[in-house]
Order: C-alpha cells, then structure tokens, then sequence
C-alpha cells in the first residue's frame, strides 16, 4: 500500500487526491491522510502565482512533516482578478522522493454578489455561504457545486488536475 500525505484535512481535497491517484493507477492500493500545513500566502490567493506558491508551500511542508509517506500532494485555490470579474482555479503539487507533477484546474467565473463580498475582504468559502445561504461550502460543495447545483462539485473539479499532475508519475521514461 502506497501512502500519500495531502497538505490540508479538507476532506475534499483528500478524497480529490484519493480519487485521482487511484483512477490513474488502478491497479495499485493507496491510502490517503490529512495534515494541517500552512500555506504561506493569504488565505485567498490572488493570481496564479500565489496560488501555485501556496500549493508548493504546502506539499513541501507536508513533505517535510511526514518523509515517511510515499507521495504528498497540495492542493491551493486562488482567484484570478481583471478589472471587474474573478475567475476561480486551483493548483495541484504531487512530490514523491524523485519527481514533481504540477497541474492546474479549468477556471469559472464568480457572479457579482460573491464578487462584492469578496472585495470586502471575505475569503470565498464564506462569501459562497453568504450567498447561497449554506455553511461550510468550502469543505463540501464549492463555488463551482453550488452555481452548476451539484453538477460540478468541488471534488469533480479537484479530480481532473490531480490525474494531470501524475502525468510525469504515470509516464516516467519521458519526465
């Protein structure tokens, strides 16, 4: 059984990790656990580049904590601010003891009134849950679960990157 760490108890995120991990290598036993690591940057991340550096922070601290573990993975979403809109993605880290894979997830637009709260200086799980009148949006649903209505949910946006950035993993003679 292969262990991987993943960078924050978000079950969401340990089960996106989980997920991807076992859809791309079927035929191999993972267990997933949750440990609390700071990300380094602000708790809603602007930009790409503080997203991504959230997710390194992460996964290295993770690695740092428990070296014992066979893969670590970060998961940090971030907002992409233009004038006027905010674009909601996230970026996907897996580390082993040899490799990295890096992946980011497709981006969606936040509606106006989550906009507001946001430039108010509310983090966007709790602008989300404003909103649309719920609690604790962040470790369940999302932004994108609740505006497709469970169409796409948090985990089914995570799982996409996740598989991407165990490409280098999946194809190791070309990395």
């Amino acid at each position: 059984m292969k262990k991987i760490i993943v960078a924050s108890k978000n079950p969401v995120k340990i089960k996106a990790a989980l997920q991807g991990f076992q859809e791309m290598f079927p035929k191999e036993i993972f267990d997933a656990e949750g440990i609390k690591v700071p990300s380094g940057v602000n708790d809603q991340p602007v930009g790409s580049e503080e997203t991504y550096q959230g997710a390194l922070n992460r996964v290295e601290t993770a690695k740092l904590e428990r070296p014992e573990a066979d893969y670590w993975i970060g998961i940090e979403g971030g907002n992409l601010v233009s004038e006027d809109e905010v674009e909601v993605m996230a970026w996907v880290i897996v580390l082993s003891k040899d490799r990295m894979g890096k992946a980011r997830t497709a981006g969606f637009f936040l509606p106006p009134k989550v906009i507001e709260l946001l430039n108010q200086g509310y983090e966007l799980g709790h602008a989300d849950d404003i909103v649309f009148g719920v609690d604790n949006s962040k470790q369940t649903s999302g932004s994108s679960g609740l505006l497709t209505e469970n169409v796409m949910t948090r985990l089914r946006f995570y799982v996409p990157a996740v598989i991407l950035a165990l490409i280098p993993f999946k194809q190791q003679n070309l990395y």
